[in-house]
């Protein structure tokens, strides 16, 4: 029995790939950049224009931020996410912080709209997976425990959310913000660079992206990873307010007996999805626009074939997807976006 346990090295990690070029001005006094390891990922901070002073503390600011949430809403590591989880498991209400009880309505709605294809009540089905770690041996849930998860059914909509109290109908449901908290930390840096006066800039939490304003003259312009290979698949321009988000089967995943297992687990076999190799989403400027372009991939990506419908739910319409048979499909919204390289196979337009 073979087993490989992988977490894509930092650069692949990127699924939207900075292009090599995006930072080859970064000698010049208008372009600034800080870097960290936030959210189990790697966090770029890109400024441009302004002075060195401002960007700094700006970036500083974005980065404790970051800090905060990520030991808040931590999944497994002690957090107000894991003092609920366990009151849950109690069957006893818990009063939780004000950010807390609007991020799980939120989250209840988002995961109605896509039939719960993305659920952050499963944190027991990715922890029987062994996902809940930084490092674990490769293998495969007991199968009774998932089955007995499976007819647990846990789901967002067994929360009850009153005010800042919370309780569940179904104690097997375990919060797991995996899904949601990257895309809100955009939003929320964001926020923080506007009011700190900075008007344009790159946000780049391990491949879910953002762009505030330009890069001078030019918009920012990103690349979409390749699933399978270490290079851009497509690169395309970025705008002011858009953000852009990648769920792939690359990210989180494990090798057991010659299979591939990722993170991105279908809540209706318990199973790692299988259909779909990598799904990128754009979100054009809209209020947590963020928080849309984490989301939105999820649904889509575990779907497979019916992916073009669950990005219609969202109100997506810029998309990019790779099938597990190395497919690309896309949207024509996204088709005018994107430039790939030559030799690239053929790709698919899909209405």
């Amino acid at each position: 029995m073979r087993a490989v346990f992988f977490r894509a090295p930092l650069r692949a990690l990127f699924l939207l790939a900075l292009l090599a070029g995006l930072l080859a001005g970064c000698s010049r006094p208008q372009l600034f950049h800080q870097e960290a390891y936030v959210f189990g990922t790697r966090v770029d901070l890109t400024v441009y224009g302004g002075s060195h002073e401002l960007a700094s503390d700006a970036m500083a600011a974005v980065l404790r931020e970051f800090d905060r949430l990520h030991h808040a809403y931590h999944a497994w590591e002690p957090s107000e996410l894991t003092v609920l989880n366990e009151a849950i498991e109690r069957r006893e209400p818990a009063e939780v912080s004000e950010e807390l009880a609007n991020m799980l309505r939120d989250a209840q709605k988002l995961a109605e709209t896509g039939d719960g294809l993305f659920d952050p009540a499963l944190g027991g089905l990715v922890a029987l997976w062994g996902f809940h770690s930084e490092e674990f041996t490769p293998r495969r849930p007991d199968p009774e425990a998932l089955r007995a998860l499976l007819e647990e059914r846990p789901r967002m909509s067994d929360l009850i959310i009153e005010g800042r109290r919370v309780e569940s109908r179904n104690p097997s449901v375990q919060l797991d913000l995996g899904g949601y908290a990257k895309g809100y930390a955009l939003d929320r840096a964001a926020a923080i660079l506007r009011d700190k006066g900075i008007t344009n800039a790159l946000i780049n939490i391990g491949g879910n992206v953002m762009a505030l304003g330009s890069k001078g003259d030019a918009p920012w312009r990103l690349g979409i990873q390749h699933p399978r290979e270490p290079r851009p698949l497509a690169t395309l321009p970025l705008y002011d307010g858009e953000a852009i988000g990648t769920s792939g089967d690359y990210q989180r995943y494990f090798e057991l007996d010659g299979m591939r297992f990722s993170h991105l687990l279908d809540p209706r076999t318990g199973e790692p999805a299988r259909e779909t190799q990598s799904l990128t989403v754009l979100v054009t400027p809209q209020e947590r626009a963020g928080t849309l372009s984490d989301v939105a991939s999820k649904p889509a990506f575990i779907a497979g074939d019916r992916w073009r419908e669950y990005i219609a739910r969202y109100g997506v319409e810029h998309a990019l997807r790779v099938a597990a048979d190395g497919r690309i499909e896309v949207t024509k919204e996204m088709r005018a976006r994107l430039q790939f390289p030559s030799g690239t196979g053929p790709v698919t337009v899909v209405e």
